[in-house]
Parts: C-alpha cells; structure tokens; sequence
C-alpha cells in the first residue's frame, strides 16, 4: 500500500453482525520506535488534553458512518452526525474540471457503479498513482456533471453485507455539498459540526495540473471555515500539503502517518530520504510542529503487533507528540474481527463484532486524544465508559 489508512483489506467474506446503537504491520522499523512506561492516570482519562472544545477522547467518523452506510455518502455523514459523532471525516480528490469530491480514493471503480454505465466503458485505463498500478476509472477522467450520474455503493461488500442494502441510494458528494450540510446540521442542532478533510495523493494530482489545496482553502474561505478557530482539521500523509496549506489558510492541521518503514509519497519524489519511523522521533515531531497542530498515526504505531496480531507495548509516539503540543488522532478501530488484535477476535467468523469495546478501552488508556472508527457509535460509548472509569 502507498500513503493510505492501513488495515483497508477485505478480509474473509459473509455477513456481519450489526447493532447500530449498541455497540501494517510495522515491520523492522517498530524497533525504532522503542517503548514506553504506562500513561498517568490523567493522561489515560485525557485529562487537558484534546483540541478547543472537543470531548476526549475525540469520535472521529471515519469517512462517516463507513460501518453501516456506505462510505463517503451524505447518508454515511448523517448517520454519523445522528450518532454523536464528534468530527466526520472526509477525504477528497478532483475532477477533471477542477472539482473536489469526496472519495477515498481517485479510483472509483469499487465505491461506485460506474462498471454498469456503458457510456463510460471506455475510459477504464490503467494508472501509477503512487508507485502502484491501478486500473479501474478515475475521478480526474470524468466532469463533476458525469461522476453525478453515478452512485455509491458499499466498498467491502463480502465483510459488510447489509450496506449493500444501500447501494445506489446515494451520489458522490462535493466538498461543497458537505460545507453547506455542515452549516445546515450546525443551525439545525445550535452547534458547529466539527470535519477532518484529507488531501489524497496531492503530489499526484498537482503532477497533472490538479492542485487540491487552493480550491480547498478558496471553499474553506468561502464558508469561513479557514481561521484558526476553524471547526475542521487539515490532514493528509504528505508533509508537503500541509505545509502548502498552512500558507493558505490558519484552519487546523494533522500530518497522517503509515507504517514506521513507509515514506510519504512526495518524500520519494523529492528524494528525502527520511521514513515514517524518522518522522515520530523527536526531532521530527519537533519539524511537524512547527507547521501544524498534530498527527493521525496508524494505530500499529502507538501499540505495534506481534507476529500473530497481538498487542505488544506502547511506543513512546504519545508522549513525545504531548511533549511537542500535538494531538494524536489514530486510525482506525472497526469492530469486525478482521480489523482488531488477536487478543480482542471473538469466535471464528473473520466478519463477526469481537471485544470492540476492549480494544478502545486499550487504545484510550495510552493517551490518545481521539480515535478514527468505522463504528461511531461503539466508539461514543468506550468512550463514556473511560471517562467514567
């Protein structure tokens, strides 16, 4: 994998489990990272930690309510917002005419219908987007107006079965569109509603004449969500957006981070030579601090696994962000057995629910300030459940 959120496979098929209200590995570059002594009492609770007036530990909607609805929709924002979400995720890429959508990805052959337009039959290519092949159909190949006549649809069917029950419900968003929800939603509810907006592959897209931070920054301006005290997080896993960004707008930044051996992907085009396992260091906390507000690690690099899936000791990535005035906002808890540690897989079903509340419990107690998670609900409550504990 390239610069994307980790553990993002499908993993054994079948359908799994839903209770809506009720609930990378490193490899040698782990050792760099060295370990940890446990969190204070006050650090584990977040105590003073968090961002302006966002519970800790912060809920972050990851692409929305991406465990039950699918992912980057307005139906998957509005459950996640109906849910108590504290921030919802979004991830953007450009059209050919120089519009930001939400997707995951620039390849929307997975997360859309655009294989039954035969229309569009022609425009199936292959592309290196990252150092990785793709072949499939790409935003930047198709006007806002086209990738409108397409519809959404669940990305890992074969895990999440019963989100298939919405697929072509709901089109591919713009920014915009989310902007204006958001400002809806605030009005509607007496609230700001809080976003994490993520640049995908601006190198890429730059490369091609496609810049994502200037028409990101002009819609922020636009819908005054570019000041300091902005409701919204600027993210991305190349350092080089967020520091293009933080000479556009003052709204807050996170730098993403993949595995410990991985480069950011505009590192390898610039022949920076520095890892991942470099950047959590220190002094490379002390570098993204000076340019932005925190950090959205993998969750392997706050607690790496073993060779069988389990839990191993913390890092000292938490208290070394702390130490540099970051926030840690890690990625990403999902309740499916497939995507949690060995110790926390319940029964045999890849697809079934395991102890997610365990794992956030585990999670919480290093000190994070949030979590991203497929599943804002389970989430909300682990979190009520730590607070109280």
């Amino acid at each position: 994998m390239t610069q994307h959120k980790a553990n993002e496979q499908q993993q054994g098929s079948g359908p799994g489990r839903r209770a809506l209200m009720a609930g990378a590995l490193l490899g040698a570059g782990a050792a760099a990272l060295g370990a940890a002594p446990s969190a204070s009492a006050d650090e584990r609770r977040g105590h003073g930690r968090g961002y302006r007036a966002l519970p800790v530990p912060t809920v972050i909607a990851h692409r929305g309510a991406s465990g039950y609805r699918p992912e980057h929709t307005l139906g998957s924002y509005q459950l996640a917002l109906d849910m108590g979400a504290h921030v919802i995720e979004q991830d953007l890429v450009p059209t050919k005419d120089g519009h930001l959508v939400c997707r995951h990805e620039n390849d929307i052959t997975g997360t859309t219908d655009v294989a039954d337009h035969a229309e569009f039959a022609a425009r199936k290519t292959t592309k290196s987007v990252d150092g990785v092949s793709y072949t499939g159909w790409f935003t930047e190949d198709f006007t806002l107006a086209e990738l409108k006549t397409l519809r959404a649809k669940e990305r890992i069917p074969g895990t999440r079965q019963e989100n298939t029950l919405y697929d072509g419900r709901w089109e591919i968003p713009t920014l915009e569109e989310v902007l204006q929800w958001a400002e809806r939603e605030g009005r509607r509810r007496g609230r700001e509603v809080w976003l994490h907006i993520e640049t995908k592959h601006p190198t890429y897209f730059r490369g091609i004449g496609l810049g994502i931070e200037e028409p990101l920054a002009k819609l922020l301006r636009k819908y005054g969500r570019h000041k300091k005290h902005a409701p919204n997080f600027l993210q991305s896993f190349e350092p080089s957006s967020i520091q293009r960004l933080s000479r556009l707008v003052e709204a807050p930044r996170v730098v993403l981070f993949s595995a410990a051996a991985s480069r950011p992907w505009d590192f390898v085009q610039a022949g920076d030579p520095r890892t991942v396992a470099d950047l959590v260091k220190p002094e490379g906390l002390k570098w993204i601090a000076s340019y932005a507000q925190g950090i959205g690690p993998t969750l392997d690099l706050i607690i790496p696994r073993d060779a069988a899936g389990k839990l191993t000791r913390p890092t000292t990535l938490v208290r070394d962000a702390h130490a540099e005035g970051l926030v840690l906002h890690p990625y990403t808890m999902r309740n499916e057995n497939s995507f949690l540690p060995a110790e926390f897989r319940r029964g045999t079903n890849p697809n079934d629910y395991g102890d997610a509340f365990g794992a956030f419990k585990v999670w919480f107690e290093t000190g994070i300030d949030g979590i991203f998670t497929d599943n804002a609900d389970t989430g909300l409550l682990a979190a009520a459940d730590f607070t109280k504990s």
